[in-house]
């Protein structure tokens, strides 16, 4: 998990340095859309395999799979091949990040797997943060490709720690009816929305690239819908939304990752914009928000192990999760980095209350010979949400700041159009600036950024209204 989810970010920081060396400038989107995109097309083939066939050999070839996209990406001397190996990673990191969880609930049963679930969260949450942290760090040091070479010795670690260790119980082997129609039409519903999300910055939303990517992925997610009603096999089974408890976990952890991946994003940008931080410290002050993941995860995970009781987590982390945005929206220019800590910390906390808890509701629905689909589906959706939460509150953000900046040409030499190259800025050029014009560009990235955490939270009040009907089902004291 640790892997799977640190690659996700970690070349965030690093992008500006790795494009300008390899001079692949206008194809820097796909070195972060690749890996998404296999990911989250092999998370619900992943789930689906592991089921009919078992779950260590394909996890431990995942690892070989995300090994050997870090060995062509660290080696890469032109675009094409990083992002092939960013690909290759992603192939493999969908199915590490769907793997690890439903191996445990292979191994530890419902109402004892809360506290595995807690430690899987706070991981998740620490690599999330760690990976911008240690893009920036390789950036400035030993070399960007470090952010492939750490890879190597961590995943042999754990692939040497998985062939040893690793047993897991024997299931009852399948011969596996590849359900391809279903691979191939969810793909293309995949990327069409991966690619949307990815292009609606730098496009108007009624733009003929965004409307045809839409449609496409309309027509082709109605397609696989009627495919998967009819396959042997389906790669996502429609009789998973026949169970309420799946139905209102997903759309719950949908909507919170809409919200929760979109906020989240641009609080490093903010910290060093508004605040004049660099790059490290702002990831360093980002540990605030992961402390409280990793208190609350690892809390209410052992709590649901020991009472059994876990329906009002979710809701108290949606409703925390709400106050903290709430609180970041009233930002200023002038607001002490401890208050920002604390707001940021607040998110934290409600993000560990509930987000791995809802995982462990659509496991526990489900018999453990279809666990890993479950899983896999759950993690599928948040990811779609993510990517477009992403992507909405980066159009808001850049459309907001444009206007604001130029409505504030004037105060820049000149003044008049122009006079503030928003495609120019970086934290050190805003420094070295004159007073008047950097205060009316902070100004600006602050009056940009913090009432979009508002306008998110009605995403989390419905996620709050949703799980008050979960019903609170006997977590399982053996695994089925």
């Amino acid at each position: 998990m640790f892997l799977s989810s640190l690659d996700q970010t970690v070349f965030g920081t690093a992008l500006p340095t790795i494009v300008g060396e390899l001079g692949g400038v206008s194809r820097m989107l796909w070195v972060t859309t690749a890996y998404i995109l296999a990911a989250t097309v092999t998370m619900p083939v992943y789930g689906k395999l592991g089921d009919l066939i078992g779950r260590r050999n394909l996890f431990l070839g995942a690892l070989v799979l995300f090994l050997a996209g870090s060995v062509i990406g660290g080696l890469s001397q032109d675009m094409r091949w990083l992002i092939v190996g960013r690909g290759v990673q992603g192939l493999g990191g969908g199915g590490l990040m769907i793997l690890s969880q439903a191996i445990i609930a292979d191994i530890v049963p419902a109402r004892q797997r809360g506290r595995y679930m807690g430690v899987i969260g706070g991981v998740f949450a620490l690599s999330s943060v760690l990976g911008p942290i240690l893009g920036g760090w390789f950036t400035q040091g030993i070399g960007w490709r470090w952010a492939f070479w750490i890879n190597i010795p961590l995943g042999l670690l754990a692939l040497l720690t998985a062939a040893v260790f690793l047993r897991p119980p024997q299931h009852a082997v399948r011969r596996p009816r590849i359900d391809v129609a279903g691979i191939t039409t969810m793909s293309v519903a995949v990327t069409s929305i991966v690619l949307f999300s990815s292009l609606l910055g730098d496009h108007a939303w009624n733009s003929p690239a965004l409307l045809s990517l839409a449609a496409v992925a309309v027509a082709a997610a109605t397609v696989f819908i009627l495919v998967e009603r009819r396959a042997a096999e389906p790669v996502i089974p429609p009789h998973l939304f026949a169970d309420r408890n799946f139905n209102l976990a997903t759309l719950a952890g949908l909507c919170t990752a809409l919200a929760m991946f979109g906020a989240v994003a641009y609080l490093p940008t903010y910290l060093q914009m508004v605040s004049g931080l660099s790059a490290t410290r702002a990831g360093f002050l980002m540990l605030s928000m992961i402390g409280g993941v990793m208190v609350t995860s690892v809390v209410t995970g052992g709590l649901a192990s020991r009472t059994g009781r876990y329906k009002w987590m979710p809701i108290a982390s949606s409703l925390v999760v709400t106050g903290g945005l709430v609180l970041l929206s009233t930002m200023t220019v002038d607001t002490p980095l401890a208050a920002v800590c604390c707001y940021m910390a607040i998110v934290g906390a409600g993000i560990g209350l509930g987000m791995q808890i809802l995982v462990l509701i659509v496991q526990n629905s489900f018999p453990n010979s279809e666990v890993g689909t479950a899983t896999a589906a759950n993690n599928f959706f948040r990811e779609i949400g993510a990517s477009l939460g992403s992507a909405a509150v980066g159009a808001l953000f850049t459309h907001r700041l444009t206007t604001l900046l130029g409505e504030r040409a004037s105060v820049a030499p000149g003044g008049g159009h122009g006079g503030i190259d928003q495609d120019s800025l970086t934290p050190s050029a805003v420094n070295a600036m004159p007073e008047p014009v950097r205060d009316a560009i902070i100004t600006a990235y602050n009056e940009a950024l913090t009432p979009v955490f508002l306008y998110i939270t009605p995403l989390l009040l419905v996620s709050t209204v949703i799980l008050f009907f979960v019903k609170e089902k006997p977590l399982a004291t053996t695994v089925r």
